[in-house]
C-alpha cells in the first residue's frame, strides 16, 4: 500500500524555474521602443510641418504667419500659425481679419479685423483694422496696395511656437548632437547585449 501510494504521488522536480527576463534588459527594451516612438514621431511631425508651411502654400496657394503678439485672443493667440487665403481686395468686408503690413514704423505684417473699408471712385481700398483684444482701433488707415488681399481662413494652434523652439541654438544642438548619441549608446547596449545572451544560452 505503501509503495502504491509514494508510485501515484505528484512527483517534484527541484531545481527547474521558469525563464525570467531580467529588470535591466526589460528596461533596455522599453528604452528602445520609446526611443523607436519618439523619432518616429518626430519624423512624422517634421515632415508634416515642412510639407503644410512649405510645400502647401505653392500647391494650395494659402499663406501661414506667426503670431506674435496676444492682440488677437482668443480667436488667435501668441504662437500660432495663421493660416491666410488671397481674397480679391473689391470684395473685403468688415469683420474679415486680414494679414497686411501696416503703414507706418517698421510695415511690419499684422493680423488685425478690419473695422472699416473705403473704397475711392478709383478702385483704392483702404481699410482700419483693430485686434479683437485691444482697447482701440489701430492708429492708422491702411490703403491696400494689391488686387489682393490675405484674409484669415483658419489658425494652427502652438505650431508657430514650435517652430520657434526648434530654431533655438540649444535645442539645435541638442537634436543635432544628442539623437546620434543616443542612437550610438542603443546600438552599442545591443552590441554587448548578444554576448551576454550566448553566453547564458551556453550556460
Amino acid at each position: 500500500m505503501t509503495a502504491s501510494l509514494l508510485h501515484d504521488s505528484p512527483r517534484v522536480t527541484e531545481g527547474v524555474t521558469e525563464p525570467s527576463v531580467p529588470a535591466p534588459a526589460v528596461w533596455r527594451k522599453a528604452a528602445r521602443i520609446l526611443v523607436r516612438i519618439l523619432s518616429t514621431a518626430g519624423m512624422v511631425t517634421a515632415i508634416g510641418a515642412f510639407l503644410f508651411l512649405a510645400v502647401g502654400p505653392r500647391i494650395f496657394g494659402y499663406q501661414t504667419s506667426t503670431m506674435l503678439t496676444g492682440s488677437m485672443s482668443p480667436l488667435i493667440n501668441p504662437g500660432d500659425v495663421v493660416v491666410s487665403v488671397a481674397r480679391p481686395a473689391a470684395e473685403l468686408k468688415t469683420g474679415d481679419v486680414i494679414t497686411y503690413g501696416i503703414p507706418v514704423e517698421d510695415h511690419r505684417v499684422e493680423t488685425h479685423r478690419v473695422i472699416e473699408v473705403d473704397r475711392s471712385a478709383d478702385g483704392t481700398v483702404t481699410v482700419r483694422t483693430k485686434g479683437d483684444a485691444n482697447p482701440g482701433a489701430d492708429p492708422w488707415t491702411a490703403t491696400l496696395q494689391d488686387d489682393t488681399v490675405a484674409v484669415h481662413t483658419n489658425t494652427v494652434p502652438y505650431l508657430g511656437t514650435a517652430i520657434r523652439t526648434l530654431r533655438d541654438p540649444l535645442i539645435q544642438g541638442a537634436l543635432t548632437y544628442g539623437a546620434p548619441a543616443l542612437l550610438v549608446g542603443v546600438l552599442l547596449a545591443a552590441i554587448w547585449r548578444k554576448p551576454t545572451a550566448a553566453r547564458r544560452s551556453a550556460s
